[in-house]
């Protein structure tokens, strides 16, 4: 009953393969293998998009802060969710990497921003000229830090916004795997169809040991990526394990299957929770993570059945009147199993 986070999980078998096939003999260095080329063609039609460039990372942070970098300038406004990954999470990173851009945040029901909310926090940024931060760039999270999802006609309705006031795009795509199956649609409808200049396209939380690709949609942009990718520390020498990760996650449509699992086990934990007497959900589940409030005294049997998750938020606590509902989060991942989700539900009721 793993729910922490799908960072906690292993290895997908496939990956663990391809790495230990990527060990055996001498390759070129620094994305010069064979196999990082192949990586970027196959992007490159799973995005319809020849003309785009693709680099791995290791981490989320590092796309993350690496792609703000080369689309705003240090004093350039980053317009996100309040509770965006970039926000929440990165320890300052976005605005260290941009050399000391400022965050706007934009606030919205369940982690999203809508269009009216956007506009408004453009049009209030810079107003006393030279003495504001300006405006700078537009950043989504998809799928968000509550487990929802910006459609392609959302994010196209934002993107919209940042192009009256000609502000580049960026989507964090930590999760854009299971947000893609649960949307339906293809990866370009979602991303440079609907206006995205720069997706961060996950894999770590997917299955993978740590790799992430930055699909940059214009290329007029990639010498300045590579050149920030180096001297941010992030260039890797022995580049193949990176693209045996990311060729593996590609190959047969492995990256899909592995977040249909996910997306599958949350709805099932979501459904069973939502019908538990005491119980709601506080954030709807559309990808792979479950957001709910239940008795403390629920939780604490859950707790002591050997149940793992966070409260969310974090400062709540397990002592206390075992009737008062506390609220939490839940993440399934590429092997969480029907086993796992039943046997918590069955502590929980």
């Amino acid at each position: 009953m793993q729910f922490a986070s799908d960072n906690t999980a292993g290895v997908a078998p496939e990956i663990m393969a391809a790495l230990a096939a990527a060990n055996a003999g001498h390759v070129a260095s620094y994305g010069a293998d064979p196999l990082s080329g192949a990586v970027v063609e196959h992007l490159r039609e799973i995005f319809e998009a020849p003309q785009a460039v693709v680099y791995l990372v290791a981490t989320g942070t590092a796309a993350n802060a690496l792609s703000c970098a080369v689309l705003t300038q240090p004093w350039g406004a980053i317009f996100c969710h309040r509770n965006a990954h970039i926000e929440e999470d990165e320890c300052g990173a976005p605005e260290f990497y941009t050399g000391g851009s400022k965050l706007v945040l934009v606030d919205g029901p369940h982690a999203k921003m809508d269009a009216a909310g956007l506009r408004a926090a453009i049009a209030h940024t810079a107003r006393a000229g030279v003495h504001n931060v300006q405006r700078g760039m537009v950043s989504l999270t998809n799928a968000t830090e509550a487990g929802t999802i910006y459609t392609p006609a959302e994010v196209a309705a934002l993107t919209a916004v940042a192009r009256e006031y000609k502000l580049p795009v960026h989507m964090d795509g930590a999760r854009f795997a299971n947000a893609l199956v649960s949307l339906g649609c293809t990866p370009a409808e979602v991303t440079w169809k609907a206006g995205v200049d720069v997706l961060s396209f996950g894999g770590t939380k997917n299955g993978c040991m740590g790799v992430e690709a930055v699909v940059i949609f214009d290329p007029a942009r990639a010498w300045e990526f590579e050149l920030r990718r180096k001297r941010g520390g992030h260039l890797f020498s022995k580049h193949r394990f990176l693209a045996a990760q990311m060729a593996a996650y590609l190959e047969g449509d492995l990256w899909l299957r592995l977040a249909r699992q996910a997306n599958a086990m949350a709805t099932r934990l979501s459904q069973g929770i939502a019908a538990v007497p005491g119980a709601s959900l506080t954030h709807p589940t559309q990808a792979n993570e479950v957001f709910a409030a239940f008795p403390r005294a629920a939780h604490r049997a859950v707790h002591a059945a050997g149940a793992s998750y966070y409260l969310w938020p974090f400062d709540q606590s397990l002592d206390g009147p075992g009737e008062v509902p506390l609220a939490a989060r839940m993440v399934t991942t590429w092997d969480t199993t029907e086993a796992e989700i039943d046997a918590f539900l069955a502590h929980l009721r």
